[in-house]
């Protein structure tokens, strides 16, 4: 059997509500600029004419890490926003005990839904946010061997 190679980007799904969408996608093209992230954003990931909802499960799936974009909107929302949280939790039992794949992500301060409250969330509304989020999915690049200077 061959020798798997390490993947070349670290895949991010971006879990968010609607309501959230502006500060979403400016977060989508911060995370693009880094040239070892392939973040997923529906409206930039979905081609038309296809089912939305099997494209997002398999996006989820398929992703490495999985950031729930959390705001007082989303918190309180009903909708599908809620079965991308269930489908990444259920995944992330199959992964090994510490593996960074659930990332809790507040965009503006908020409670954590009870469901996500065991995992260390980013407060990307403070100062060093974005910096704090990039350590992190650092870290899991490194568990995948996704090589993560410049050629």
């Amino acid at each position: 059997m061959a020798e798997q190679l390490p993947p070349s980007k670290l895949r991010v799904f971006l879990c968010h509500s609607s309501g959230d969408k502006a500060q979403i996608r400016a977060l989508y093209h911060k995370l693009q600029a880094e040239f070892w992230i392939q973040p997923w954003l529906d409206e930039e990931d979905i081609t038309a004419g296809l089912k939305w909802r099997n494209e997002i499960e398999k996006a989820v799936k398929e992703s490495h890490v999985i950031l729930v974009c959390l705001s007082p909107t989303s918190i309180t929302k009903e909708g599908f926003v809620q079965r991308e949280i269930k489908i990444a939790l259920d995944r992330a039992d199959y992964m090994p005990e510490g593996t960074i794949y659930i990332i809790p992500f507040k965009l503006e301060a908020c409670e954590i839904p009870d469901r996500l409250s065991d995992l260390h969330w980013v407060n990307y509304f403070e100062e060093r946010g974005h910096e704090r989020l990039l350590k992190a999915l650092r870290l899991r690049a490194n568990e995948l061997g996704i090589q993560l200077d410049s050629v």
